[in-house]
């Protein structure tokens, strides 16, 4: 039988210690062993999202999220879950446009039935054509919530503007009319063709023992490894498509308005990421930043106000959110460009600079006291091949910013025409000629 290649990949100072196997067929495991804690969080990461589907397959990635859990030849529905739970542990998944992922969260005792348990439902999911047809009312109910809740469907809008018509520009959900026309036969086409144990990453934090947990995996996925393949590379990364402004008004009788406003951004791999975290932090992310001090302090415009970023492996975004009256959406509006162009012009101040640092640094170390966002960071690491940092590395490179740099990414992003979608109750028509 072939050999599986183990490498350290990080030594923490406070005892924690990351190893990588990969397996003979691609799959590898990663692990970090976290001193003092009696939980392990196990998670199988797939390297596909809903940016891989095709415009008819929309909402396939996350309708397969939900199927996977209806049973497979081992286990019924409710013994998935009962297992789990019968161990007071938690058991879930999620779905984003570029990769899902299944994870459980137990008791170090009970991590090997979370990997039996994870590991089966992610390879041997019977995908039967009546879960297919139950889970469809499910995932169409969940698609009505979705559309209930404006804040969400205005990100979504704003998403849609800004990519167009592109897989990172449609919702990961899927629409009503996508969902209720895939077949069982096209989703589970999709789920032979993409969840191949080269396109995944198992990964697992807590108090474990490294080559335990490989033996475990490797018996767990036995039935489908190929020893003649390689793990696959990360996804290909892509010249950005070029972007355009844009407006997007949805008529909704809502109480409040509810709109983004933002600007093409940079990839989750830019250098600039950490200069991007600051200027996000110091412009909307907090009582102390700079929008929330004119919009709601200052003004009483909104109750709810923040900045956000978002990188993909060849795009991102950059936005700006904002609740407020109807009556108050043009003053807001006006409010927000002006000091966006404020900010992209003369940058933020080196207090304001200073105070976003403090902020970063806090969430990165504060992020990381427990094994799930720990069994998330070395994931993520390796799905996007990514060079895995200490968290003394990652502070170092937020120490590393300089208050030029942070001006130089406002000027680089905030000077770009801007995109702005709005949910409440305008005529669909309205421009608000205030963008762009």
């Amino acid at each position: 039988m072939p050999k599986a290649q183990t490498r350290t990949l990080l030594r923490e100072g406070d005892g924690g210690l990351v190893r990588r196997t990969t397996l003979p067929g691609g799959l590898r495991v990663i692990t970090e062993q976290v001193p003092g804690v009696r939980s392990v969080a196990f998670g199988v990461w797939v390297n596909v999202g809903s940016r891989d589907e095709t415009g008819t397959q929309m909402g396939s990635a996350h309708y397969l999220e939900h199927l996977l859990f209806k049973g497979t030849h081992k286990r019924s529905a409710l013994d998935i879950s009962a297992s789990i739970e019968a161990v007071g542990g938690d058991l879930n998944a999620f779905t984003t446009k570029e990769y899902t992922c299944y994870y459980a969260r137990v008791l170090d005792v009970d991590l090997p039935l979370a990997i039996d348990v994870v590991c089966d439902v992610v390879t041997d999911a019977l995908i039967r054509t009546e879960d297919v047809e139950g889970e469809r009312g499910v995932i169409l109910e969940e698609i009505a919530m979705h559309e209930d809740d404006p804040t969400d469907v205005v990100h979504d809008d704003f998403a849609a503007v800004m990519f167009g018509d592109t897989p990172l520009g449609r919702p990961v959900l899927g629409t009503i009319e996508t969902i209720s026309g895939i077949s069982r036969r096209s989703i589970n086409a999709f789920y032979r063709r993409t969840y191949r144990p080269e396109s995944m990453v198992i990964a697992a934090a807590g108090n474990l023992d490294h080559d335990t947990v490989v033996r475990q995996v490797r018996a767990a996925f036995q039935s489908v490894l190929d020893p003649s393949v390689e793990a696959r590379a990360a996804r290909t990364v892509r010249r950005p498509r070029a972007h355009e402004a844009g407006v997007s008004v949805t008529k909704r009788p809502t109480e409040q308005a509810h709109l983004v406003l933002g600007v093409p951004g940079i990839t989750r791999s830019d250098p600039r990421r950490y200069a991007l975290s600051i200027l996000s932090t110091a412009l909307g992310g907090g009582m102390s930043s700079r929008l929330f001090q004119e919009v709601r302090e200052k003004r009483g415009l909104a109750y709810s106000v923040y900045s956000y970023a978002q990188g993909y492996s060849d795009d991102g975004m950059f936005g700006v959110y904002v609740g407020c009256l109807p009556a108050k959406v043009d003053t807001v509006l006006d409010v927000c460009l002006t000091q966006l162009q404020a900010v992209a012009d003369h940058g933020l101040t080196d207090e304001e600079i200073l105070r976003g640092k403090g902020q970063v640094r806090g969430g990165t170390v504060l992020g990381q006291e427990d094994t799930g966002a720990r069994m998330t960071r070395i994931a993520k690491s390796e799905l996007h091949d990514d060079p895995l940092l200490s968290i003394d590395g990652l502070l170092a490179h937020v120490d590393a910013v300089t208050p030029e740099d942070v001006r130089s990414i406002a000027h680089d992003l905030l000077t770009a025409p801007a995109t702005l979608a709005v949910i409440g109750p305008f005529d669909e028509t309205t421009t608000f000629n205030t963008v762009g």
